[in-house]
């Protein structure tokens, strides 16, 4: 079972990058194949940080879109077209998360509201100033991991997937993704400590 997810994994690898490889020379048909393919886990990242269907569905076009456009500078050495695509969509979707928070006219969910209303919720200045600080530094510590190592730590963290999860979605074996998050986590743990976070 094991080597056919390796060999499924491999042959699904070959066929993206032979979409990319087309896309790049202009043949815009075989775009519809990678889509095929990415559409349903890249959505399924999107939704869970956007947290709004309509939106994820729009961020999911500029990630397709942006992939189509980027296919001739895709670099197979930085992993898998999966995780690319996985890594575009998480840049998107904080865009978007970005330019919602910067809109005044925004209105919060009911959930935000009755968190909001909740007793004890509103931290006060000290200390929501050092959770801000505490989010930079640890937004620091993965931007400066590898991507292969990033994605696969957002992809446990924030998404809530198993190991064998987000191996079958990054078309990893599980043990590689078990060494990547073991890594990344001991990265992770070693500038945070030096941050005294």
């Amino acid at each position: 079972a094991a080597l056919a997810r390796m060999r499924s994994a491999a042959e699904s690898q070959a066929e993206d990058l032979d979409c990319l490889r087309r896309l790049a020379l202009g043949d815009q048909a075989s775009a519809a194949g990678l889509y095929d393919r990415h559409a349903r886990p890249v959505y399924s990242l999107i939704l869970r940080i956007v947290g709004d269907e309509g939106e994820s569905e729009d961020a999911l076009q500029d990630v397709f879109a942006q992939a189509f456009r980027q296919a001739g500078r895709y670099d197979v050495s930085r992993g898998p077209v999966a995780a690319w695509l996985l890594m575009m969509a998480r840049s998107r979707s904080i865009d978007r998360l970005r330019a919602r928070r910067a809109r005044p006219e925004t209105r919060t969910s009911d959930a935000e509201h009755a968190m909001d209303e909740m007793p004890g919720s509103q931290p006060d200045a000290a200390s929501a100033m050092l959770d801000e600080e505490q989010a930079r530094i640890v937004q620091r510590a993965l931007s400066a991991l590898p991507q292969i190592q990033r994605v696969a730590i957002e992809l446990a963290y924030y998404d809530g997937l198993s190991h064998r999860e987000i191996a079958g979605r990054l078309e990893e074996p599980l043990g590689t993704v078990k060494t990547r998050i073991r890594l990344g986590l001991l990265k992770l743990r070693d500038v945070l400590t030096e941050a005294q976070l």
